[in-house]
């Protein structure tokens, strides 16, 4: 909104020319969803324990963490979403229709995140809606978001899937699409939902990864860069840096609350939102695979529980103390801090892993 108007006044102030540049515009998306996270912040966390909407805590984790985690106030995730549509309807162009399907996956699975979170909080318990109910909504929910980015995306390269480290080798998914960008867009929001359960655990690792797509997203839309990385351009993509941006800014300025001990938690609201979000960004840079090497972490934490559901079904003992895997090594001993920290050293790494491929083909 603001992008545009300041557009229109480019003829009279030459200055206002800056807005211009998409790598400007990016920079001031990721401050400005901080700086109103940082500012709403307090009071949302005030508001939100006068009303006492706590998250209820796992009983089957370690003692210390239960003691520590209950009375925490949960819902947080919509102090990251303000955050995302703040930024990016400020400073992106909204004639972009990739920046409409990219609020709309946002903004629907944290309400249907939203929804989950009440529902635990009234029941006092952590179920909320059943885990079949949900799939079905993040299916829905994909299929909209799918449909959209066919009618109104660049179908020459949108049904295409490009493997790293490999320039020439393109497969075309043709009607395998659908149901593989269905995959890519809950699986990333059911990945991020199982991390997020420690002090900024999950805050970080999204970070890295939108960090990594909003550089993704400007080469792939740049006609000079992507050339000479010979990466498919796509018209267009460019702008949703600003959309990944707005998620780097608002997990910042999150991540001041969210630092252990954590004063509020990002619930399903939160974990939700992110994780479709960037599955729908990997889908739209024709950057799947690279997801999940950046976003490997997430990938791991997920394996560990599809590992412990098998191994009990099969043989009656769990293949780890407890899953997902970062509660396993707190049964083992290790300080919250530590798994958390190590767990962030982790994601650092394959963030650089995944950019290198830009290189590397």
């Amino acid at each position: 909104m603001l992008y545009s108007f300041l557009i229109s006044l480019i003829d009279q102030f030459s200055a206002l020319n800056v807005f211009r540049y998409l790598t400007f515009r990016t920079g001031i998306s990721v401050i400005s969803s901080m700086i109103i996270v940082f500012i709403i912040g307090g009071p949302f966390i005030r508001l939100i324990e006068s009303h006492k909407i706590t998250g209820p805590i796992r009983d089957d984790g370690p003692i210390g963490h239960i003691i520590k985690k209950a009375g925490t106030p949960t819902m947080g995730g919509l102090l990251i979403l303000i955050g995302i549509l703040f930024g990016t309807l400020l400073w992106a162009d909204l004639n972009n229709s990739y920046i409409w399907v990219l609020l709309m996956v946002a903004t629907s699975f944290g309400l249907l995140g939203a929804i989950d979170d009440y529902l635990k909080i009234k029941r006092n318990n952590s179920i909320g809606i059943s885990s079949g109910m949900k799939i079905i909504f993040q299916i829905i929910l994909s299929v909209i978001a799918v449909l959209l980015l066919m009618k109104f995306g660049d179908n020459e390269h949108l049904k295409n899937l490009y493997f790293p480290f490999f320039k020439n080798l393109t497969l075309h998914l043709g009607l395998f699409f659908i149901p593989f960008a269905i995959f890519i867009i809950v699986g990333s929001s059911n990945a991020v939902n199982l991390t997020d359960g420690l002090d900024g655990l999950a805050t970080v690792p999204v970070m890295l990864v939108a960090l990594s797509f909003t550089l993704i997203c400007y080469v792939v839309g740049n006609t000079v860069f992507s050339e000479y990385l010979q990466i498919p351009y796509i018209t267009n993509v460019g702008e949703t840096s600003i959309f990944c941006g707005s998620i780097v800014g608002s997990c910042l300025g999150f991540l001041w609350y969210n630092a252990p001990p954590a004063k509020i938690f990002m619930g399903d609201t939160g974990s939700l939102s992110l994780g479709g979000s960037l599955g729908a960004v990997s889908i739209i840079s024709k950057h799947e695979i690279v997801l999940g090497i950046v976003g490997g972490l997430f990938v791991l934490e997920t394996a560990s529980v599809i590992i412990q559901v098998i191994s009990f079904k099969l043989t009656g003992k769990r293949f780890f103390m407890m899953a997902p895997l970062h509660h396993h090594f707190e049964k083992k001993g290790w300080a919250e801090s530590t798994v958390v920290i190590r767990f962030w050293i982790i994601s650092i790494i394959l963030a650089l892993i995944g950019l290198a491929t830009l290189k590397l083909r």
